[in-house]
């Protein structure tokens, strides 16, 4: 049975209490398990409160949109078509890293028609990772740059950054490991390909750090945001599988908590399913009955 969405109850709210003890409390549990995060829920319940409460469920509404919109950012992909974009893409297994980095990949080689597009196959920890990439790859007609499972993922990146700056590409989209034997080899395997490309990418690279987060995850997401972006720094996140019936407020902690923002937003398994984030569509999802 699929959970009642966040608007389905607030809706509901109103129909059992007024301004009361317990009309806040309910609030309160209603958006802390929203993933809106709960220094959030307390400082918009307090300032509900000072400021004479709600008159209805419209006026509840209201409040949130504007209060939503004030902390989600307008996040772009920054990427720049007169020069090659290296993005790293991160995120741990089962995310969809791969799957969303050939979306990228669609969309561009329709948006940037003639430009060269690489992908690199930096997951070199998982068989299954180089494999579903280069699955991608033949699909979408992209060149490819891998080498066998278990090989040095910095020498890969290494290799793709040489061909893709050589060929004049203007994208290459970067798979990474999200998961080694503990999160102390993934931080210096990351921070190892980090420095790769910072040291051979030079002024000619636009380097963005894309974070892929599962929406269904809630506070985990934001626990993975700090690993990487303590790690390399994170420039943007894309959010999978959102279904605003019951959860994807966690964008809401990651923009106050790490200053980062939504770029895309990621729903079925096709290469169509990509859209660049829409912060009033979002918003409107989120909270309407």
């Amino acid at each position: 049975m699929k959970k009642k969405s966040l608007g389905q109850r607030l809706k509901n709210l109103f129909s059992f209490a007024g301004n009361t003890e317990e009309f806040f409390e309910e609030l309160e549990e209603m958006l802390i398990e929203a993933d809106l995060g709960a220094q959030f829920t307390m400082e918009l319940s307090d300032r509900l409160q000072s400021a004479g409460g709600v008159r209805s469920r419209e006026d509840l509404q209201e409040k949130l949109r504007e209060e939503l919109l004030r902390e989600l950012p307008a996040a772009d992909p920054g990427f720049d078509r007169d020069r090659l974009n290296v993005v790293l893409v991160l995120g741990v297994n089962g995310v969809g890293k791969t799957t969303n980095l050939a979306k990228i990949a669609h969309r561009y080689k329709r948006e940037w028609p003639g430009e060269g597009i690489t992908l690199a196959a930096g997951d070199t920890f998982r068989a299954a990772a180089v494999e579903q990439l280069t699955l991608h790859a033949e699909r979408l007609g992209l060149r490819i740059v891998k080498q066998t499972t278990g090989s040095d993922a910095g020498a890969v990146v290494w290799d793709a950054l040489d061909s893709a700056l050589a060929r004049g590409d203007r994208l290459l989209l970067v798979d990474t490991a999200g998961r080694m034997h503990n999160k102390a080899n993934l931080v210096q395997e990351l921070e190892k390909i980090h420095g790769i490309i910072r040291k051979k990418a030079g002024e000619d690279v636009n380097y963005r750090k894309l974070l892929v987060v599962d929406a269904t995850t809630g506070q985990n997401a934001l626990r993975q945001a700090e690993l990487f972006h303590e790690a390399v720094g994170v420039d943007g996140v894309l959010l999978t599988k959102y279904d605003s019936t019951a959860r994807g407020g966690i964008l809401v902690p990651l923009a106050r908590q790490l200053g980062l923002g939504c770029v895309w937003i990621g729903s079925g398994e096709g290469y169509d399913d990509l859209e660049r984030f829409d912060r009033e569509r979002y918003v409107e999802d989120l909270i309407a009955p």
